[in-house]
This record gives structure tokens, C-alpha cells and sequence, in this order.
């Protein structure tokens, strides 16, 4: 997965993680691999796990590389608008990245998607990907969108599979043979 990284700026991998030591292992190893790269990181993630993220981040890199790491509370990301609301979460992106990409600096993301109930905003998640998809290829990043899996109903994980062209699951990484592009 680094190596496509390295190769190809416009990456975009759905992450179906197992287990909160599996998710900080990858969220960590994902940052610090990114600052050795010279990128910037936006980890989008919530008030919970942050701290745990940051701690084990702080150990590992010096206070001069952790400026490299830009933080963005999750909730105020996908509930900027009040609500589960692509076009506005997008907005919120691009307002986002917009330093990074007028500068002309490399960076990468890291989406942590969580939501209180299966309810919610599953029937906009496929709306909502397929703009970060296009935001991915448009601006040419790497982006994890990191998801539950224990959370994942088959209907979203056939929406994800579609949505993303490559999939990390269980330490394994693959093409989606189900991608849309």
C-alpha cells in the first residue's frame, strides 16, 4: 500500500478496520509514514481516539514533524451543517485542503466515518463518496476512509466497494473488483 502511495498521488482506499488497536495501529503508522514522506496529514477524527493518536504520534515523531499533522474534529466535519450533508461536508473539505493546495504542498487524509445509528446517513454515504472520490482524483491525494467493520451492513459495504478502488481489510490490501470509476 505504500508503495502505491509513492507511485500515484490519487489513492483512495476504504478501510474496514477490526478492533480499536487495529484502527490506531494503521491511523498511526499512516501519519508517520506520511510526515517521512514530507506530507501534510489531516486526520479527521473524533475527541475519543484523538488523544490516544496523538500520544503514541508524539512518541514516534519530533514536535517539529507533528506540525505536519493537522487534526479536524470529526463531528464539526461531517455535521458542519447540522447534519449528515455531502455537498456541505465537501465545502468543509475544500476549505480544508484549499491552504495546502494554493501552497502547492503535498498531503494526504485520513477519514475516520462513524455515525450513531445505522440509520443515519447510510443512504447518503454513497452521495458522499463519490464526491470525495472525484475530490481524490481532482487534487491528487491519498485518502483512507476509515469505517467500522463490525458496523457495516452488507448494503454499505456493496456502496463502499463501488465507491473506492482499492480496500484494506484485515491487513490485507486489494483492488475493488466492484469499483465504479
Amino acid at each position: 500500500m505504500n508503495q502505491l502511495f509513492e507511485e500515484q498521488k490519487s489513492v483512495h482506499v476504504l478501510y474496514a478496520y477490526h478492533g480499536m488497536k487495529n484502527y490506531l495501529e494503521q491511523v498511526v503508522s499512516y501519519t508517520e509514514k506520511g510526515v517521512a514522506n514530507g506530507d501534510y496529514v489531516i486526520l479527521i477524527e473524533n475527541d475519543r481516539l484523538y488523544p490516544m493518536i496523538e500520544k503514541e504520534l508524539t512518541s514516534r515523531l519530533t514536535a517539529n514533524e507533528m506540525k505536519f499533522v493537522h487534526r479536524v474534529n470529526s463531528f464539526d466535519f461531517y455535521f458542519s451543517s447540522g447534519s449528515y450533508h455531502p455537498p456541505a461536508i465537501h465545502e468543509y473539505f475544500k476549505k480544508t485542503v484549499q491552504p495546502y493546495v494554493e501552497s502547492n504542498l503535498s498531503f494526504r487524509s485520513w477519514a475516520h466515518v462513524e455515525w450513531a445509528s445505522m440509520e443515519d446517513p447510510l443512504h447518503l454515504i454513497e452521495d458522499f463518496e463519490k464526491i470525495v472520490d472525484e475530490a481524490v482524483n481532482d487534487l491528487s491525494f491519498p485518502l483512507i476512509c476509515a469505517y467500522d467493520g463490525e458496523r457495516m451492513p452488507d448494503y454499505l459495504i456493496n456502496i463502499l466497494m463501488e465507491t473506492h478502488p482499492y480496500v484494506l481489510m484485515e491487513e490485507e490490501f486489494f483492488t475493488s473488483k466492484q469499483y465504479l470509476a
